[in-house]
């Protein structure tokens, strides 16, 4: 029986076939992998037929019809009698082809890149992005003077682009934003996202959709769409928000009245500026926000970086822009950091509301959803009751210790010892064992 584990990046085969070109060109497209010919799905070694002549005969077909290079090894079981090969495929940084055939090995299975996928998979293999390809037949002068007068003022508030740039030639301020493409002259994806008074002309669900539900059972209530240049769809999305779908509670401080939204505006209009910058564009579908009485989601048709995975978001983390040359823009004009602060941002915002941070997951595109209250949140995210009361005590006072815990639900010290341990998915221990231990919420404002 062979010992080895199978794993995404591992494969078997009881015997050789040519077509098992594809799935070495899906090793070289992806991050690499080994295909191992005779053993067959139990993981068993039955061995191959004249492995010198097959390691001889595999490498040369790589090389001829895929022009990359693997190394086939003849390996053996350990009793001796059956000879098996190893084929070792590293991961390529230009685009591989099978007979024209784009191929990628994404997660246990292989699958053949088309269409925007596979547009997205050769830009990125030759140092593109989608944003900076140049689109002829748009001119300068077909852009939005007030898209273009939104981002003059708010760069020049923010201090980011030069005030003689500023005060210059829309060219000129294109040119210092790289929003047209040197080799063409012509203006970027980007330019016309952000600046084009009807950008829909040229990227298909180039808009924002809000919707307010009354229920999980997704009973729309009323909607809005809005449309233009990235410009203004912030400005008119985020008022659409604060105005109609956003409700406030009003409380006193003495005779001082104050009202605070059921959702942080500040964490609000960073996920709304996440979503217009990181969205995944070629695919044709607009940002989707759904408000419910309680939550409220915002959904990006977009793609986090293979080194960022989504646990990794709510810590520091290296700014990787899906669009960069969008976020360069928004960045100059002071509405997002290009620091990788944005989820910290967030954080800070949820936290001051005595709030926890959104949920995130990865549901054909990208999704936050924020909780009205942490109760509605913990039971969603599988706290049983106990828990729940002890991670809400943090919320509300920062850290707690045993002996609260104790006290909180009237419980002995090894019950507090043992439910303290069941909330590390949203707490982490402060301090040497013992006195002074303490625990606070895993996520930090700052």
């Amino acid at each position: 029986m062979m010992k080895t584990i199978e794993k995404q990046d591992v494969e078997y085969k009881s015997s050789w076939r040519d077509e098992y070109l594809k799935w070495i060109c899906g090793y070289a497209n992806a991050y690499g992998g080994r295909l191992y010919v005779g053993i067959n799905d139990n993981k068993e070694i039955v061995g191959v037929d004249d492995a010198k002549k097959l390691s001889e005969d595999i490498p040369n077909k790589i090389q001829n019809i895929l022009g990359i290079v693997a190394d086939v090894n003849i390996l053996t079981d350990s009793a001796g009698s059956k000879d098996y090969l190893e084929i070792i495929v590293e991961s390529y940084p230009y685009p591989v082809n099978y007979k024209g055939e784009y191929h990628y090995r994404s997660g246990s299975t292989k699958q053949e890149l088309k269409g925007s996928a596979l547009n997205k998979f050769i830009l990125e293999r030759t140092g593109k992005h989608w944003d900076g390809i140049p689109i002829p037949k748009v001119s300068i002068d077909d852009l939005s003077l007030i898209a273009l007068k939104r981002f003059r003022k708010e760069a020049a508030r923010s201090k980011r682009v030069d005030e003689g740039v500023l005060n210059d030639s829309t060219e000129h301020l294109l040119q210092d934003l790289h929003l047209i493409d040197d080799s063409t002259g012509l203006l970027k994806n980007a330019a016309i996202l952000l600046f084009h008074p009807d950008p829909e002309r040229y990227v298909t669900g180039a808009h924002i959709k809000i919707g307010f539900f009354r229920g999980d059972d997704d009973d729309l209530a009323f909607h809005d769409e809005v449309h233009g240049s990235l410009m203004e769809q912030i400005d008119k999305a985020m008022d659409l928000l604060t105005s109609k779908y956003i409700n406030y509670a009003i409380s006193y401080e003495g005779v001082s009245r104050r009202e605070t939204p059921t959702f942080p505006e500040g964490a609000m209009r960073e996920s709304l500026l996440n979503c217009v910058a990181h969205k995944a564009y070629a695919i044709g579908v607009p940002i989707q926000i759904s408000v419910y009485p309680d939550h409220i989601v915002f959904w990006n048709p977009g793609e986090l970086p293979k080194q960022l995975p989504i646990e990794k978001l709510l810590q520091k983390h290296p700014s990787l822009p899906y669009n960069p040359d969008i976020a360069n823009t928004l960045f100059r004009s002071g509405d997002i950091e290009m620091w990788g602060r944005g989820y910290r941002k967030i954080i800070k915002s949820v936290l001051e509301q005595k709030q926890l941070p959104p949920r995130i997951e990865y549901i054909n595109g990208l999704m936050l959803t924020y909780y009205a209250d942490a109760q509605t949140q913990l039971k969603m995210e599988g706290a049983d009751e106990k828990v729940a009361q002890i991670i809400e005590y943090v919320i509300a006072n920062e850290s707690i210790n045993n002996t609260e815990v104790q006290k909180l639900l009237k419980v002995s010290k090894p019950t507090a010892t043992r439910l303290l341990k069941q909330t590390e998915f949203w707490l982490e221990m402060q301090g040497a064992h013992g006195r002074g231990t303490h625990y606070e919420l895993k996520w930090k404002a700052s």
